[in-house]
C-alpha cells in the first residue's frame, strides 16, 4: 500500500536521524577531534542498541556532512565538519532556481557577504596588525598589476578577503566568506558568464579599503567595502541582462 510504504519511510528516516543525533553526541561527549577514531561498527551497534545497516545508513549522512570520514578498510574518523556540504547546497539552490533564475539567488548571496563584510570591517580597523596589512598589499599590489594588464584576479581577490579578517581571531568568518565567494563563482561560471570585466576598477576598490585600514579609519573602510559591494551587484545586473 502507497500509504505503508510512506510510512515505513518516514519510519526509516526518523530512525537514521535519531543514530545521527547519538553519533554526534558520542563525539561530543567524548571530545573526539577532527581525525579522531570512532568506535567499530559492531561497537556503536551495542551502544547504541541498533542494527549494523541503520549505522551504516547514519554514518553516510554523517559523511556527507563532514562530520565523519569513511576510510574502508581503516575504520570511522571524526571529519573536520568543513562547510563543504554548504557550498555544495548552495550551488545546488542556485542552479536549480525555477527558470533559471540565479541572478536572484547570487544577489541574495552577495547581501549576505555585504552585511557580514561591512560589519566586521570597522572591527578590523581596530584590530589589524602592519604585518597583515603588509600582506594584504602585497595581495593588492599583485591585484594592481593584474588590472594594467587587463587580467582577471579572482583567487587574489578571494585571498584579500580571507586575510582580511585574520586579525579577528573567528575562524568561521573566512570560512562562511570562503563559501559564499565559492558558491558564486561556481554559479557564474556555469551559467558562462565573463571574468570581472574591469580589474583595474576592482583593484582599486581593494586599494581604498586597505587605505582607510592602514589609516585607522574605520568608517572610511566600511564606506569603501560599501562601494566595493555596490560595484559588484551593479556589474552582476548588467552581466544578467547582457550588457557589457
Amino acid at each position: 500500500m502507497p500509504g505503508q510504504t510512506r510510512n515505513s519511510r518516514t519510519a526509516e528516516e526518523s530512525r537514521t536521524s535519531r543514530i545521527q543525533r547519538q553519533v554526534m553526541e558520542l563525539i561530543i561527549d567524548r571530545g573526539l577531534g577532527a581525525g579522531a577514531l570512532l568506535p567499530t561498527e559492531a561497537e556503536l551497534m551495542e551502544d547504541l542498541g541498533v542494527s549494523r545497516n541503520s549505522v551504516r545508513e547514519a554514518l553516510k549522512a554523517l559523511q556527507a556532512l563532514d562530520i565523519v570520514e569513511i576510510r574502508h578498510g581503516y575504520g570511522t574518523y571524526v571529519g573536520q565538519a568543513s562547510l563543504t556540504p554548504l557550498v555544495a547546497g548552495l550551488t545546488f539552490r542556485t542552479l536549480a532556481r525555477p527558470d533559471h533564475d540565479d541572478c536572484g539567488a547570487l544577489a541574495e548571496i552577495l547581501q549576505v557577504r555585504e552585511v557580514l563584510e561591512e560589519g566586521l570591517i570597522r572591527r578590523v580597523a581596530a584590530t589589524v596588525t602592519e604585518a597583515e596589512l603588509d600582506r594584504l598589499e602585497g595581495v593588492v599590489v599583485g591585484m594592481e598589476a593584474a588590472g594594467r594588464a587587463g587580467r582577471a584576479f579572482a583567487e587574489l581577490d578571494r585571498e584579500f578577503h580571507e586575510l582580511l579578517y585574520v586579525s579577528l581571531g573567528n575562524d568561521l568568518v573566512p570560512q562562511l566568506l570562503a563559501a559564499f565567494w565559492t558558491v558564486f563563482h561556481r554559479v557564474s561560471g556555469a551559467r558562462g558568464r565573463p571574468d570581472d570585466p574591469s580589474p583595474g576598477l576592482t583593484a582599486r576598490w581593494h586599494r581604498d579599503i586597505l587605505t582607510a585600514l592602514r589609516a585607522r579609519d574605520a568608517e572610511g573602510a566600511q564606506r569603501a567595502m560599501a562601494v566595493h559591494f555596490r560595484g559588484i551587484e551593479e556589474r552582476a545586473g548588467r552581466a544578467a541582462q547582457g550588457v557589457g
